[in-house]
C-alpha cells in the first residue's frame, strides 16, 4: 500500500525543484538581456554578470543552480571561469557559449569538466533543453548532499530521526539508562527494540558485564526451560552433563527477552519468580542459584490485548511494566525514512567496499510514497540492495548502461552472488542452493569478484532491527 506524499516532504521536494537558478555571464548586454528574458519565459530565474569575476564571486559551492557563460569575454574569460568553478565544485554544471570557430576548443573543455556548449547563434529551445537537463544533474547532486550531511548528522546518535517522537524517545532512553528499572519495549517487527534495549544496557551502570538478547519465539518449547533456567546433568535428554542457563549467564547485567509473550504459560510463571525473589532454580535442581538481572522484554502488539488474549500472563505482564516504551513504525515518523536510507546507503557502500550510487528522483519518490510495513529493517534492506545495484524493480530506475555485454554479464552475476550471501547471512551452503551451483563454481567467482562471505556474517550481527 502507498500513500500520498506527506505535506512536508512535499514541501521539501518542491523547494527542491524550485532550484532552477541560471547565473548568465557575457559582457554583450543585448545578447544578456535577450537570453535572460528567454529563461524568465520558460520560468527560469536568471542572474545577469557582465563580467566572470562578478560570477565568480557570486557563485559558491552550493549555489543552487548552473552557470551559462560566453567564452570570448574581457579579463577573466570563460574557460577561465570554468576552471575556477570547477576547482570549487566539481559537480557544478557549466554551459559554454562559442563561436563556431571555437567549437574544437569548446570540444576539449567539455573533456575537462565543461556540462555542453552552444554555438551562436543558437535558438531558444536549445539554450532552455541544455540549461533544464543541467538543473535536473544539479538537483540531484544538492539532494544527494543534503542527504548525506543529514546521515553524517544523524550517525553522532544511535537511533537516528530528527523526527519529534524520536527526539522523545532518544531522551527518554538516556533518562531510563541511569537507572535499574525493569522496561517493557512495545513495537512492530523492525521498529528497533533490541537497539533501544542494547542502548539502555550500554548507558547503565552494569554496562561492563553481560548484555543477552533471547528470541522467545525462536526457543523451542522443549528446550524453553533448560535454555533460559539451565539443568542438571541428566535432568534432560541427552545432556550428560550440567549447563547454565541464559539467565544465569546474563549475572549483574541485562537480560532482553524479545517477544516475552510467545514463551509457554509455565515459562512465564518461573520468569515472574526470578524477578520476584532474585533467584532461579535449574531443571533437576533443588538449589537456588543467586542473580541479579536486569529485565527489559519487548512486544509486538498492545500488551493489554496479549493480556486479554492470554498470550502474556496478567502477573507477569503488571511486574515488567514497571517502565513502557513505544518504538515507533516508520509510518509514524516519515520525515526520518530519507535521513536513515543515506545512513544505510552509507553504511552498505562501505561494508561492500564500493562507491555509493547517486540517488535519483525515482528513488527519492519511493523513499516518500512507500507505506514501509517492515520499518526499518526493510528500509535497510533496501538500501543494501541499491547499494549493491539490486533495486531495479522498487524503484524504477534499472536502466543498463550501454556497456559490453561480458561485462554486464560479470556485473549481474557479481550482484547475484552477493544478494544470495545477504540473504544467507554469509552461509556458503545456503547460497549455493540460491544460486544452484556447485560449491567450486562458488569459491572461484567469489574469488574473482573479490568478495568475502565473511563480510555478510557480520552484516547479520550489525545493529539490531527488531
Amino acid at each position: 500500500m502507498e500513500h500520498p506524499i506527506p505535506a512536508d516532504i512535499e514541501t521539501r521536494m518542491t523547494d527542491i525543484d524550485r532550484t532552477e537558478t541560471v547565473a548568465f555571464v557575457d559582457d554583450d548586454e543585448m545578447l544578456r538581456t535577450a537570453n535572460l528574458q528567454t529563461l524568465a519565459l520558460a520560468g527560469l530565474r536568471g542572474l545577469p554578470f557582465a563580467g566572470a569575476g562578478a560570477a565568480l564571486a557570486a557563485v559558491d559551492k552550493d549555489f543552487p543552480g548552473v552557470v551559462v557563460t560566453d567564452v570570448r569575454m574581457p579579463g577573466m574569460d570563460g574557460l577561465q571561469l570554468l576552471e575556477r568553478l570547477q576547482a570549487a565544485d566539481p559537480e557544478l554544471p557549466v554551459i559554454l557559449i562559442t563561436g563556431h570557430g571555437d567549437v574544437p576548443m569548446a570540444v576539449a573543455a567539455l573533456k575537462n569538466g565543461a556540462w555542453d556548449f552552444l554555438t551562436k547563434p543558437f535558438g531558444s529551445e536549445q539554450l532552455i533543453a541544455s540549461v533544464r537537463r543541467a538543473l535536473e544533474t544539479r538537483r540531484l547532486v544538492l539532494e544527494n548532499r543534503r542527504l548525506r550531511a543529514a546521515a553524517t548528522e544523524g550517525s553522532k546518535d544511535v537511533l537516528i530521526g530528527r523526527s519529534p517522537v524520536m527526539e522523545r524517545l532518544r531522551e527518554t532512553v538516556r533518562q531510563l539508562a541511569r537507572t535499574d528499572v525493569d522496561v517493557l519495549i512495545e513495537g512492530e517487527a523492525g521498529t528497533g527494540k533490541e537497539l533501544v534495549a542494547a542502548l539502555l544496557h550500554r548507558g547503565s551502570d552494569r554496562r561492563s558485564h553481560p548484555f543477552l538478547t533471547i528470541n522467545c519465539e525462536a526457543l523451542p518449547t522443549h528446550l524453553a526451560e533448560s535454555e533460559l533456567f539451565g539443568h542438571t546433568a541428566g535432568a534432560v535428554t541427552g545432556a550428560g552433563l550440567s549447563r547454565r542457563g541464559q539467565i544465569t549467564n546474563a549475572h549483574r547485567g541485562t537480560l532482553f527477552l524479545e517477544a516475552v509473550d510467545t514463551l509457554a504459560d509455565p515459562i512465564q510463571v518461573r520468569l515472574l519468580r526470578v524477578l520476584e525473589e532474585g533467584e532461579l532454580y535449574p531443571v533437576g535442581s533443588d538449589a537456588a542459584v543467586d542473580v541479579s538481572i536486569r529485565v527489559i522484554a519487548s512486544v509486538r502488539d498492545d500488551p493489554a490485548d496479549l493480556v486479554a488474549g492470554q498470550h502474556l500472563r496478567e502477573d507477569l505482564f503488571f511486574r515488567l511494566n514497571v517502565v513502557r516504551l513505544r518504538v515507533p513504525s516508520l509510518r509514524e515518523r516519515h520525515e526520518d525514512v530519507a535521513l536513515l536510507f543515506a545512513h544505510f546507503l552509507a553504511e552498505a557502500a562501505d561494508r561492500h567496499r564500493i562507491e555509493p550510487r547517486r540517488i535519483t528522483d525515482d528513488v527519492i519518490r519511493h523513499l516518500h510514497q512507500h507505506d514501509w510495513p517492515g520499518n526499518v529493517r526493510e528500509l535497510r534492506h533496501y538500501a543494501t540492495s541499491f547499494a549493491l545495484g539490486l533495486d531495479h524493480d522498487r524503484a524504477g530506475n534499472g536502466s543498463i548502461l550501454p556497456r559490453p555485454l561480458p561485462e554486464r554479464v560479470q556485473d549481474f552475476e557479481a550482484a547475484a552472488i552477493r544478494h544470495a550471501l545477504l540473504q544467507s547471512a554469509g552461509e556458503i551452503q545456503s547460497a549455493i542452493k540460491q544460486l544452484q551451483i556447485p560449491r567450486k563454481t562458488l569459491y572461484d567467482k567469489l574469488a574473482r569478484y573479490h568478495i568475502s562471505p565473511a563480510e555478510f556474517r557480520r552484516d547479520r550481527r550489525a545493529g539490531p532491527s527488531d
